[in-house]
């Protein structure tokens, strides 16, 4: 399994229906579900982004269709970074030539 943050932004739609939050989260984990996708944790932030969202997935493209279709909810934008644990970095370290 991959790991990734979404960064998350709410969109003019999702703002003027925060009060339907609760109920957009556990539909954005139906669907991450779905499409092969496990979100570990979700937190609200303050700053550049309203949403933090850490996920796995099998594969990007898994991870890719999962924010395409949230994203045609209407809610909120993302941005996608695909990160890699401190055993996978050492992994990737020793291969270095």
């Amino acid at each position: 399994m991959s790991a990734y943050f979404l960064l998350g932004n709410f969109t003019d739609q999702g703002i003027r229906t925060i009060k339907d939050i609760s109920r957009r989260r556990a539909a954005a984990r139906d669907l991450a579900r779905t499409l092969g996708v496990e979100i570990k944790a979700g937190f609200m932030a303050l700053g550049a982004y309203d949403l933090i969202i850490q996920c796995e997935a099998a594969s990007d493209e898994a991870m890719a269709a999962f924010v395409l279709s949230l994203g045609t909810k209407g809610n909120v934008r993302t941005q996608t970074i695909k990160v890699f644990s401190e055993a996978d970095a050492d992994k990737i370290a020793s291969t270095l030539v």
